[in-house]
């Protein structure tokens, strides 16, 4: 078989593979293969990693556009100091997704508004991406009525099946569902579906005591807690919360420099209050 070798097609060729990052480095690369005498395997090896590097760190970023995270909620600006229950080894742990994810297995957080529950789910999330799995962050009230409106168009089935390519679906905030909001059972047809081959994370301010007010009925708010706590990990955050202690910092910090510039006035402040 006689192959004619068409260099100045090159480009083309490449870009009819789909592949962008040789498409763009073969040039260097090959005048510092010629300069340096590389045999042409490693020229190959090279390209070839370089472009599955780069497509690893496009694949990243489309799935971290996807999963709707919140800018900023990381891990690594999680203070875990201010959450001892909540343990950092554990959750680095959990962020490793293998152990899990493949089970369907669950993750609860508890906690009072301001806890921190948002940022660790958010964090633990962008941690899973990074290794490969699909996550979807929502709050709570946004897939509700995302449900609702594919049930009234007969399509909830398929809505559903949809949210099957996320290996994680996070529910911020499940507290603020309510269940005078119409059709608050597609959350259940939503976590009876999952059950068992899909995870879920929810974040609640209230214990499970207070799910009544979530699902229609006795009933169902059992059952929706049978799948979930099934195969569940529970992350208790019951702490002060992080927005009034920052408030706090911050007024005692702003009395302080008051303080320093004028002693007199301060401690006339302090008598007021």
């Amino acid at each position: 078989m006689t192959i004619t070798i068409d260099t100045a097609k090159l480009p083309t060729l490449l870009t009819a593979l789909r592949l962008p990052t040789i498409a763009r480095l073969w040039p260097d690369f090959c005048a510092r293969a010629d300069k340096e005498g590389w045999p042409a395997a490693r020229l190959l090896a090279a390209l070839a990693e370089l472009e599955l590097a780069e497509r690893e760190q496009r694949r990243i970023q489309r799935h971290l556009a996807e999963a709707r995270l919140p800018p900023g909620k990381t891990l690594d600006t999680f203070d875990f100091t201010l959450v001892p229950s909540l343990g950092k080894a554990r959750i680095m742990a959990l962020a490793e997704g293998d152990a899990w994810l493949g089970s369907g297995h669950n993750l609860l957080a508890f906690g009072p508004p301001g806890a921190g529950k948002s940022h660790a789910a958010a964090g633990l999330g962008h941690e899973l991406v990074r290794r490969g799995y699909r996550v979807l962050f929502t709050r709570t009230t946004d897939i509700v009525q995302r449900l609702q409106a594919a049930r009234q168009a007969l399509t909830l089935a398929q809505e559903i099946a949809k949210l099957d390519r996320f290996d994680l679906l996070i529910l911020d905030d499940l507290s603020y569902a309510r269940k005078d909001q119409a059709e608050t059972s597609v959350l259940f047809e939503l976590i009876s579906a999952r059950y068992e081959r899909r995870s879920i994370m929810i974040t609640a301010n209230q214990p499970f005591s207070g799910w009544d007010a979530i699902f229609p009925d006795k009933a169902m708010t059992v059952a929706a807690i049978d799948r979930l706590v099934h195969h569940a990990t529970i992350l208790e955050m019951n702490v002060e919360s992080y927005r009034r202690r920052t408030a706090l910092n911050a007024a005692t910090s702003l009395r302080d420099t008051a303080r320093d510039i004028d002693p007199v006035s301060a401690s006339d402040t302090e008598k007021e209050n």
